[in-house]
C-alpha cells in the first residue's frame, strides 16, 4: 500500500474508502469534495486509465485490490485490511460528492460524540444534467463505526455478471442506526450508456436474490418507505409500475420537470429488468430439473 501525506486543511477525524475501477472521469471531483477528511485512502481495483495518478496527485492513500471471486468482496476487505488511522469509517463511491453540509454535520458527529454506531445518508442523484429534488430517494448506510459494522457474506457468488464489490446491501451494524439530516449527491460523469450498462449489471444480482428469497434481510437497511415498495411489489405483477408512480406521483418527481419522468421511467425500466430476470432464472431451473431427471 503506499501510504501518502494527508497535508488536509481540515480536521474531520473520519478514514474515507473511495473504491474505483478505471474511474478517472469522476475521482477529481469525488476527491475535492472531500479534503476536509483526515484520512482518505482509494482502493483500486487494477484501473488501466489515470484513476490513481489523479488519486496520487491530489494525496490520496493508495491500495490494490484484486479479486480471487470469493468473500470477502472489496468493502468487508478495506474493513479488514486498511490501516484506519481512525476509528469512524465512511464509504464513498467515484461517483459520489460530499457536499459542504455533509462534512460539515459528520465534523459535528465526531466532535459531540456519535449517539449512533452507524448512519444512513440520502442521495440526491443528478440525472441529465439536473439535481433531482424530489422522487425516489436512496439512502445508504455508509458512515459507521468500523468495529461496529461488516459486510455479511451474501450466497450471491453464482449471480451472472458477478463483481468485486458487494451489491446495494447494508452492512450489518452491531447497535443503534440513525440518519443524518444532509444529503450526498451521486453525480456520476460517463454517459447515459454506462448508466444503463450498470442497471443492467445491478438487475442480474437483485434478480437473483429475490429468488432467492434473501435480499436485505438486514433490520437495520429497512426504511420505512422501501419495506412499503416491497410489500406492493410482491402482490403486484406490475412492479415498473409500481415504482414510476411511486417517484413520479408519490413522491412529487414530476417537480423535476423532463428530468424527473425520465427517471422515474429508468427506475420502471430497472424494476422491469429484474422481474423479467427473474422469469429467465425460474425457466433456466426448471430446465436443470428436467435435465436432472
Amino acid at each position: 500500500m503506499e501510504k501518502l501525506s494527508k497535508g488536509k486543511k481540515d480536521n474531520i477525524t473520519v478514514s474515507v474508502v473511495v473504491m474505483t475501477k478505471n474511474e478517472e472521469k469522476n475521482i477529481v471531483a469525488c476527491l475535492e469534495s472531500l479534503q476536509n477528511f483526515m484520512e482518505i485512502f482509494v482502493v483500486d481495483s487494477n484501473s488501466t486509465d489515470k484513476t490513481v495518478i489523479l488519486a496520487k496527485e491530489r494525496g490520496a492513500s493508495i491500495a490494490n485490490f484484486t479479486w480471487d471471486g470469493k468473500y470477502p468482496k472489496k468493502k468487508q476487505w478495506c474493513l479488514e485490511n486498511l490501516p484506519f488511522s481512525y476509528e469512524w469509517v465512511l464509504y464513498v463511491d467515484a461517483d459520489e460528492i460530499v457536499p459542504q453540509l455533509v462534512a460539515a454535520e459528520i465534523r459535528e458527529i465526531m466532535e459531540q460524540g456519535p449517539n449512533h454506531d452507524g448512519y444512513f445518508i440520502e442521495y440526491d442523484y443528478v440525472f441529465l444534467g439536473r439535481v433531482l429534488k424530489y422522487g425516489h430517494k436512496v439512502n445508504k448506510l455508509v458512515l459507521f463505526n468500523k468495529k461496529k459494522g461488516r459486510f455479511l457474506d451474501y450466497d450471491d457468488l453464482d449471480v451472472v455478471n458477478m463483481w468485486e464489490v458487494e451489491g446495494h446491501y447494508q452492512p450489518q451494524i452491531t447497535g443503534s442506526v440513525g440518519k443524518m439530516r444532509s444529503k450526498m449527491v451521486h453525480h456520476d460523469h460517463e454517459d447515459l450508456f454506462s448508466f444503463y450498462e450498470k442497471l443492467n449489471k445491478y438487475s442480474d444480482w437483485e434478480a437473483y436474490l429475490r429468488l432467492k428469497g434473501i435480499l436485505r434481510t438486514e433490520k437495520q437497511a429497512r426504511l420505512r418507505s422501501r419495506r412499503i415498495i416491497q410489500k406492493i411489489e410482491k402482490y403486484i405483477p406490475f412492479r415498473w409500475a409500481v415504482m414510476f408512480v411511486y417517484s413520479y406521483i408519490l413522491r412529487l418527481g414530476f417537480l423535476d420537470g423532463a428530468e424527473g419522468f425520465y427517471y422515474a421511467m429508468t427506475l420502471g425500466i430497472y424494476h422491469a429488468m429484474i422481474t423479467m430476470k427473474i422469469k429467465e432464472l425460474e425457466i433456466n431451473l426448471r430446465k436443470e430439473e428436467q435435465v436432472g431427471q
